[in-house]
């Protein structure tokens, strides 16, 4: 692959818009450009995630399938992003959507039936799949705000949502792998009448 920057700053932007690939300038605050900026967003998160379940492997060998699962994750975000600024550029495809169900399916028979509402916690690495997994769901609201606007096609709606649940289960997984309890909601006392 050639280079793909040879200045890393082009001033084009100072007057908050920016340039997509298909040649528009739109705002920096355009639906498309938030939606990217949401996707970066999580795609950053997510490599934090992957980055601690790395150094903790050795500890417990059962992250290693998580990081299996998550790693090319990192690359269909920016697969989506690069649809989002190219609008003609289409890289998901339906057998992505259907590996993260797979994922979901198989995690989700570990971890058994969620019988409470958990909270981030437990440790940091739960912690940070929740992060990722909130992050998963607002890049799903920027690029349906976007799809309102700008119709997107629909295997990427449907990536960024499954990966939202596949967080939440990975979060669930890690608490099991690590042996931690989850962090259970617990209700308000309800004020004496």
């Amino acid at each position: 692959m050639g280079y793909r920057l040879s200045k890393i700053y082009t001033k084009t932007g100072d007057k908050g818009e920016t340039g997509l690939a298909d040649g528009r300038r739109v705002g920096k605050d355009h639906p498309r450009v938030e939606a990217m900026g949401e996707l970066d967003l999580l795609n950053s998160h997510l490599g934090l995630l992957l980055a601690e379940l790395a150094e903790h492997q050795a500890k417990w060998p059962g992250l290693s399938e998580i990081i299996e699962v998550l790693a090319p994750c990192q690359h269909r975000l920016f697969d989506l992003g690069g649809e989002l600024a190219m609008p003609a550029y289409q890289a998901l495809d339906e057998a992505e959507v259907q590996r993260l169900e797979a994922a979901i399916d198989r995690w989700n028979e570990e971890v058994g039936a969620l019988e409470n509402f958990i909270l981030p916690g437990g440790s940091r690495l739960i912690a940070q799949a929740h992060v990722c997994r909130s992050l998963a769901r607002n890049a799903e609201r920027r690029c349906q705000h976007l799809n309102a606007v700008e119709p997107l096609r629909e295997v990427g709606m449907a990536y960024v949502n499954r990966l939202s649940d596949l967080l939440f289960v990975a979060a669930r997984l890690i608490a099991r792998r690590q042996q931690i309890d989850e962090v259970l909601w617990q209700a308000a006392a309800k004020p004496e009448a």
